[in-house]
């Protein structure tokens, strides 16, 4: 049994990594500051301490009080697009935060530090497999690369264990489908609620692979616990790709709405196509997806149906205007998601 502290473990992945964990007997500790989770997520058997990663003071009294074993961090503010337009934000949170860890898991000598990152640091490079170079076209991509070279260099200097995960378009239970900037599914959920039309940005022919929650969860919470796993990067998730158009008509049926409406907006800067390869993750970690597309979102669906529509809020503090997708432009101002 192990003492591990799970940041974001109120979140969508993070939640379910926490059950994994608590599943197993290890004793768990989430850090989370709630701005895009929800204490309900959070397993009754886990401690919870509502922060931020960015409160370094805070960080740090946690590894005081708490003998941590491993570390997983899965606090991030993942809306990829947006992040152009809010990029000391992105930093902040993303970048300066995992330092943050980064310094207090190599000062109190932990055995692993787990990090999500994503795919989003290819870019636009292909095939993507974990031995190209990538080239994030983003600011999100930028800061979560980053981060992975700090891991790698900090094992070097400092003998800090990592595993990185570059998981990719995660759907299912308890994602924050009132956040308008990311996760297509929830969007869509969210706006069939509120019968309002589903919202695409160009002409929906983009395709991601997308991944049911339950068929990476297990991995990232196993992954330190395995040292074949250690120090090594892994694309997790599934292998076949779909179009956001595709998506659009699956979630429409699961709904029960197969004739709902849908709105095309401009297009906006993004990867047309991703899809990473799995061959390394398969072959170390097991990692095989095993539900299908529909059966996962229809799971979603069920979860969404009882817990209902969530009101939407604008992201407050755009830092560039330029070039910012119409359909983004903020009526109201409310608190950012984080």
């Amino acid at each position: 049994m192990a003492t591990c502290l799970v940041t974001g473990g109120a979140g969508f992945i993070g939640s379910h990594v926490v059950d994994e964990l608590i599943e197993k007997d290890h004793d768990v500790i989430v850090l989370d500051d709630l701005s895009g989770g929800y204490k309900e997520n959070v397993n009754k058997k886990a401690i919870f301490i509502k922060g931020s990663v960015t409160n370094k003071e805070l960080v740090n009294r946690i590894f005081e009080i708490h003998n941590i074993d491993y570390v997983y961090h899965l606090a991030a503010y993942a809306a990829e697009n947006l992040s152009q337009f809010i990029k000391k934000f992105n930093y902040e949170n993303n970048l300066i935060g995992s330092i943050n860890l980064i310094n207090a898991s190599i000062n109190n000598n932990i055995k692993c530090f787990v990090f999500t990152s994503s795919v989003a640091v290819y870019g636009d490079v292909h095939p993507m497999t974990e031995e190209v170079t990538p080239m994030p076209e983003d600011s999100y991509g930028i800061a979560k690369l980053t981060v992975e070279h700090e891991l790698r260099v900090s094992h070097k200097l400092f003998g800090l264990n990592y595993v990185i995960f570059r998981p990719h378009n995660i759907f299912g239970e308890r994602q924050n489908i009132a956040d308008k900037y990311r996760n297509v599914l929830g969007i869509f959920m969210n706006q069939m609620l509120k019968d309002q039309p589903m919202s695409i940005f160009g002409d929906g022919e983009q395709t991601r692979s997308f991944t049911y929650i339950k068929d990476i969860a297990p991995h990232i919470a196993n992954a330190p616990f395995n040292k074949k796993a250690h120090n090594h990067v892994f694309n997790l998730g599934a292998d076949k790709a779909y179009s956001v158009n595709e998506i659009a008509k699956e979630v429409a049926k699961a709904m029960g709405r197969e004739n709902h409406s849908i709105i095309y907006h401009e297009q906006r800067h993004e990867v047309t196509h991703t899809s990473p390869v799995h061959h390394k993750a398969k072959n170390i970690l097991g990692a095989e997806a095993t539900y299908s597309l529909s059966e996962g979102v229809q799971r979603m669906v069920d979860w969404v149906r009882v817990h209902g529509a969530r009101e939407t809020k604008e992201f407050a503090e755009i830092e560039i205007e330029k070039n910012l997708p119409s359909a983004w432009k903020a009526q109201t101002i409310e608190k950012p998601v984080n």
